[in-house]
């Protein structure tokens, strides 16, 4: 298409005639990809003979087109744009940039931005010579305009990354110091020179943002850039020009340049003002930066603040930027006393930071009333322009009042609660914050740091106003002024509530101060005491009354006729629900709450609305159940409000999407609260199914990718990461729905396809998220999965697991689940997938191979074990998941998967690996493969399944190999299950507490000891990860081993003093925890198991399935192998030590109290069984214990937390701290059977009452 015929089709484009604009826009899709198509583009953009309007849409077809196609974005994907079109696109485009008119340079900024990013250094390395050149020359704007999007490109870069940027810096900086000594000097500077210097001051600070070139730690090369800076800084701006309109006058180049400056001036700081984060060879240079120029820039920061004093402007970007510089120019209080000097307990680098940090504060402080009572306090005070906006939009005051005014808690920590973790730069967050914050900021930050020297002086200020506004005739009342206190006493609750004589005069102050603005004529009064009173709501009060009047107060909030007011009593009865300790306050008035709640989240979105939702369902859990259906009908129109404004506006502000995201939570704690009444699942199905239907596609995950827009624009959108989060959230409530429900409907079946394309196309990320609600459909919809055919899932899931094994872009880490499901698929599916064990077993040995984690590899092998064995069905256990292929396989049927192995010919080298895994060990003698009880757990029936198959498969060496391997084993895990405590605390881990004792001996005392002490470690540890569970063992691990050993049936010690000895090591260990080994570069812990996604093996006991496997159920080991195959007997007990010989018989005799004691269990009462059920997993949920004595006689835990047991019929108790006295030993007689359990008998007490 030659020039006119293409500026024809542009301008047809903007025609108002739909037919016309679609028929122009497919013919331009039709020529977009001939030659020399994008080269035209690019001649009537700059072709000033040409409309603007069609030029305009040539720019932005010019930028879409490029930002497609000019990079391939697939591996192996053909260029689409030829090179020499795109030679002659780079060639002219930088030239062009300064020809066109802002309009359209911001497209072809764009456009160069993609290709700077595509091309540089390697397809354009000219560029840098390029913008050399132009900056000697007349073209100095286009050459800074080039620089900023080159340099911008490194920005966030670091280590290796980074090292463009050196040599850039190296080049061009010494041109950009000369050009900006002479702009500064210029004596009636006009705005292009404002927009030149902005454009060196962002360079600058792309350059400089993480790292300071090497080429500025010179002296006198950064003292010269530093002097231009503070020129800029304290050089009075031009009065023409300078717009009326505020909107317009903080968008001002100059004020622009004013904003730039102070950043890079923070930033500068930030690095290096404080001395103890120095790396050595740092040190010097930050030692000159704060001798030489803080004290300067505190001094000129100071001086542009007193613009505001005298009743002057000042942007409010501005005004944030340089309270935060003095909020972190002071140290902190060191405890020495006033005239003492005695530094001898800080090193030498504290001592530096301190005096440096000290000199600051010194220069600060002269004018630190003046800052702090007449411009810091004004800036928190109710103003004009909140008036205004609280009157004409109370809408967009809410909206801003919990971005940047009311709520102290920044957006990043609300982003926290909802799990979102954003690796945010400084000043993007800084962006989200107004003045009003900062102002709260620096005095939290003052009363924090120099708390002595100026809380008492502030809270008397405060105590004035106070006075004053009471004093005052109504007329003359400062509502400003009181506003500005109740934020100050706000901000400051947790100062004052930790605080000598303040703390125990809050409730005073409360009812003297707060409360008596409920009733306030003015609204933004009534919505700060709301606020205020939410803040303190965790206070003791000595009169209970007083909690209860502040708390009726707020719900009389929620029905105010001031939007506001609504939303921030919502706010505050968040923070009453989690400090009310008798819900009875609330319970009779909770249906109305409900109503007032959604009323007002029809009219606004706002996440704290969901957040306090959230909380009060889950404070009531399974009270709730009645509203539940509502609740998630009212949620799930919240939801679809806040996405369809999201949608309609790409750039919508971010608490519509937190509040999304907030509703798909409190979705999810409601389910989670009523997960005991299935039938409520059935209810709201119909409910969420949209929600899950679109969530779980392409079309509902648009715009998924969080931008990091420069600093000037700040954090333009989360919009990204929050549907991210959206995603997730939805697949936990489908995770919910599959598995709560009494059976799986076939609409809910139908998101299967969905999650497995979207696994396919994009969410490989979510793999794991993504495994337990396919676990659910497996699982709990087994029949309809192996039955159905259209769709056929069987096949949906080969062909996904299948292409994400054995693609070599993955990493290990990415495919882990896809064995987990696997194992699922054996164990649920038992007999019934013969078809499905070669291609398994086939594509699990091509990724062994190949992978290096070995935590992968761990699982790939435990994959093959798995295949049920038909001659191993008299014991009557089901075949249960396990996550090793290769054991997964095998115990799925051993002769089936042996056969194949041989097929395949891999079966010496399966087989030979697998047993160099089990016997490897790392330098402290702990396993190194292999470590969590569940994977030991499904190799020791893999391995168990292989010594029921006849000699002709299982020749006689390879069976003594098996058996001596699989005692191993059986013991390891037993120990491991004994030292059992750290990861244990989901109620998910077993269904239910007799499952528990079964895994614990018979020992709930074991557990509860080791859950005091692994709590107590597990407090200390949590910040950390936990590398290597294995830590639990100790340089006395061989002496353990042989306390193992005596257990099982070596010299075993008989009565309480064996289990005394044995809970005295256990204790031992428990208190030394310490979990890390440094031998060990793995990071997998040895409790990492995802045990929510339950499986048939939970039921299966690998003693019993062990000794049913060699000998049935008689009563003397081996008899019966030793009747059917003497000789094969022979051969085996001959090579057998007597090491190996005890550990059999002491595993048959273990075997066999383990099996008395599952009789014993299962003729306990139901009732009975649901107390104790229900005591283990409220225990497992506490994480803590109040309080634990040990006495001769007893174990006496005392427990924080509000437990409800309900036994069968209705009977039960209800307590909110209860105490559990564990007997040391008990004996249990059931019928002939005494079965020991070693908790016996045991007493709960709550609020004096014995249960």
């Amino acid at each position: 298409m030659d020039l006119p015929s293409l500026a024809v089709v542009l301008q047809a484009a903007l025609s108002p005639n739909p037919d016309e604009r679609k028929a122009a826009e497919l013919r331009l899709d039709q020529f977009q990809y001939t030659p020399q198509h994008l080269v035209r583009l690019l001649q009537i953009i700059v072709d000033n003979n040409c409309d603007m309007a069609v030029r305009q849409v040539a720019s932005i077809h010019f930028k879409n087109f490029i930002a497609k196609n000019w990079a391939p974005h697939e591996p192996g994907e053909l260029p689409k744009i030829s090179a020499s079109d795109k030679a002659m696109v780079r060639d002219h485009i930088l030239v062009f940039l300064v020809q066109v008119p802002p309009l359209l340079r911001v497209q072809l900024g764009e456009c160069l931005k993609t290709m700077i990013h595509a091309d540089y250094p390697e397809q354009w390395p000219h560029l840098l010579d390029w913008i050399k050149h132009n900056l000697q020359d007349q073209q100095v704007y286009g050459a800074l305009f080039v620089l900023r999007i080159l340099s911008r490109k490194y920005e966030f870069k670091s280590d290796e990354e980074r090292t463009p940027v050196y040599h850039i810096v190296e080049e061009t900086f010494s041109h950009l110091l000369n050009i900006f000594s002479k702009l500064v000097q210029i004596s009636n500077p006009s705005l292009e020179v404002a927009d030149l210097i902005k454009l060196i001051c962002k360079i600058f600070w792309s350059s400089i943002y993480l790292e300071i070139p090497k080429q500025l730690f010179d002296p006198n090369v950064f003292n010269a850039w530093m002097v231009l800076f503070l020129n800029v800084l304290e050089r009075p701006l031009p009065v023409e020009g300078q717009p009326v309109d505020p909107e317009l006058r903080k968008s001002w180049g100059w004020w622009k340049v004013k904003k730039w400056t102070v950043h890079i001036l923070n930033r500068l700081y930030t690095r290096f003002g404080d001395l103890k984060l120095q790396n050595p060879e740092n040190k010097a240079f930050a030692q000159m930066f704060q001798n030489n120029f803080a004290g300067k820039i505190l001094e000129c920061h100071l001086n542009l603040l007193n613009v505001i004093r005298a009743g002057g402007y000042l942007p409010d970007r501005v005004i944030n930027l340089i309270l935060q510089y003095l909020s972190n120019s002071w140290g902190q209080e060191l405890g020495i006393k006033a005239g003492c000097c005695d530094y001898t307990s800080l090193d030498g680098l504290e001592i530096e930071a301190y005096i440096s940090k000290n000199s600051m504060y010194n220069l600060l402080q002269p004018r630190l009333d003046v800052l702090l009572f007449e411009i810091v306090f004004p800036l928190m005070c109710f103003n004009d322009n909140d008036q205004k906006l609280w009157d004409e939009d109370p809408h967009e005051y809410v909206r801003k009042g919990y971005g940047e005014y009311q709520n102290p808690v920044p957006l990043f920590e609300k982003l926290r609660c909802y799990g979102i973790i954003v690796e945010l730069v400084g000043d993007i967050i800084e962006d989200l914050y107004s003045p009003r914050t900062a102002s709260m900021d620096f005095v939290s930050e003052l009363v924090r740091k120099r708390g002595k020297e100026n809380l008492q002086k502030f809270i008397l200020f405060i105590v004035e106003i106070f006075k004053r506004y009471d004093e005052a005739p109504v007329e003359y009342k400062h509502y400003r002024q009181k506003d500005g206190a109740l934020l100050a006493i706000g901000a400051l609750c947790d100062k004052l509530k930790q605080t000598d004589p303040y703390k125990s005069e809050l409730e005073r102050m409360l009812v003297q101060h707060v409360f008596p603005e409920f009733s306030s004529p003015v609204g933004h009064l009534r919505a700060k005491a709301a606020w205020v009173a939410g803040q303190y709501a965790h206070i003791n009060f000595s009169d209970q009354n007083n909690f209860r009047k502040s708390l009726h107060s707020v719900v009389s909030g929620l029905r105010d006729p001031e939007l506001p007011v609504r939303v921030d009593s919502v706010f505050a009865l968040r923070c009453f629900v989690e400090a009310c300790k008798d819900l009875n306050e609330i319970r009779p008035i909770l249906p109305q709450l409900l109503d007032e709640f959604f009323k007002l989240m029809n009219e606004v979105e706002n996440e704290d609305l969901v957040f306090t939702l959230e909380t009060i369902v889950d404070k009531f859990g399974e009270e709730m159940a009645p509203y539940a259906l509502g609740l998630c009908q009212n949620l799930a129109a919240a939801f679809w409000r806040c996405m369809n404004t999201a949608e309609a506006d790409d750039e919508a502000d971010d608490p519509g999407a937190l509040a999304a995201v907030g509703c798909l939570r409190a979705i999810s704690t409601i389910l989670e609260s009523v997960s005991r009444l299935p039938d409520l699942f059935v209810q709201v199905e119909p409910t969420l199914l949209p929600i899950m239907r679109r969530m779980l596609t392409t079309d509902g995950q648009v715009s998924t990718i969080l931008e990091f827009f420069s600093s000037e624009f700040g954090l333009a959108s989360l919009s990204g990461c929050l549907r991210f989060k959206v995603f997730e959230e939805v697949l936990e409530i489908v995770s919910y729905m599959t598995f709560f429900s009494p059976m799986i409907s076939m609409e809910m079946w139908s998101l299967w396809p969905l999650m497995i394309e979207a696994l396919g196309e994009w969410a490989i990320d979510f793999f794991p998220n993504i495994l337990v609600p396919l676990d659910n459909y497996i699982s709990r919809g087994t029949a309809h999965f192996l039955a159905c055919r259209e769709p056929d899932y069987q096949q949906s899931l080969w062909k996904m697991i299948s292409s994400i094994m054995v693609d070599g872009n993955l990493e290990d880490s990415d495919i882990e689940p896809a064995p987990k499901l696997i194992e699922v698929v054996f164990q649920n599916c038992k007999g019934q997938v013969d078809q499905w064990v070669e291609p398994y077993i086939s594509i699990t040995v091509q990724r062994l191979r190949r992978t290096d984690k070995l935590y992968l590899k761990c699982l790939l092998m435990q994959v093959a074990v798995n295949v049920p064995n038909p001659n191993c069905e008299q014991t009557g256990l089901e075949c249960a998941s396990g996550k090793l292929l290769v054991a997964d396989a095998l115990y799925y049927n051993a002769a089936l998967t042996l056969s194949i192995l041989h097929r395949l010919g891999v079966s010496a080298e399966v087989f030979t690996l697998w047993f160099q895994m089990l016997e490897q060990v790392k330098k402290s003698g702990a396993r190194a493969n292999f470590k969590r009880e569940h994977d030991k757990k499904v190799c020791c029936l893999g391995l168990t399944s292989l010594l029921a198959l006849p000699a002709d498969q299982l020749p006689g060496d390879a069976l003594g190999r098996v058996f001596r391997a699989t005692l191993d084993l059986l013991v390891q895990y037993k120990d491991q299950l004994a030292g059992l405590s750290l990861s244990l605390y989901s109620p998910c881990s077993f269904p239910s507490a007799m499952i528990f004792l079964q895994y614990m001996f018979g020992s709930i005392s074991i557990f509860l000891w080791t859950l005091c002490l692994g709590a107590e470690a597990a407090k200390e540890e949590e910040a950390e990860d936990l590398d290597d569970m294995d830590g639990f063992q100790t340089d006395d691990e061989d002496d353990d081993a042989d306390e193992s050993d005596k257990e099982m049936g070596v010299e075993a010690e008989d009565g309480d003093e064996a289990e005394s000895i044995k809970l005295q090591k256990l204790a031992a260990q428990a208190k030394s925890f310490r979990p890390h080994d440094e031998d060990d570069d793995d990071s997998d812990d040895d409790y990492s198991d995802d045990e929510e996604l339950q499986s048939p093996i939970d039921e299966v006991d690998p003693f019993i399935f062990f000794v049913d496997t060699i000998k049935g159920k008689g009563n003397l080991f081996c008899y019966t192998m030793q009747a059917s195959d003497p000789l094969r007997f022979q051969n085996l007990t001959q090579t057998l030590d007597f090491h190996f010989q005890a550990l059999a018989n002491g595993v048959a005799e273990h075997a066999e109290q383990r099996r008395s004691m599952h009789i014993a269990l299962e003729s306990l009462p139901v009732s009975l069984e649901h107390l104790l059920s229900s005591l283990v997993m409220e225990v497992i949920q506490a994480r803590r214990i109040f309080r634990f004595i040990v006495t001769e006689e007893h174990w006496m835990f005392e427990f924080p937390i509000r437990l409800q047991i309900v036994g069968q019929g209705g009977c039960g108790f209800l307590c909110h701290g209860f105490r559990l006295v564990i007997a040391w030993s008990i004996v249990y007689k059931h019928q002939d059977t005494v079965v020991r359990y070693g908790f016996g008998d045991f007493g709960l007490t709550a609020e004096g009452i014995q249960g």
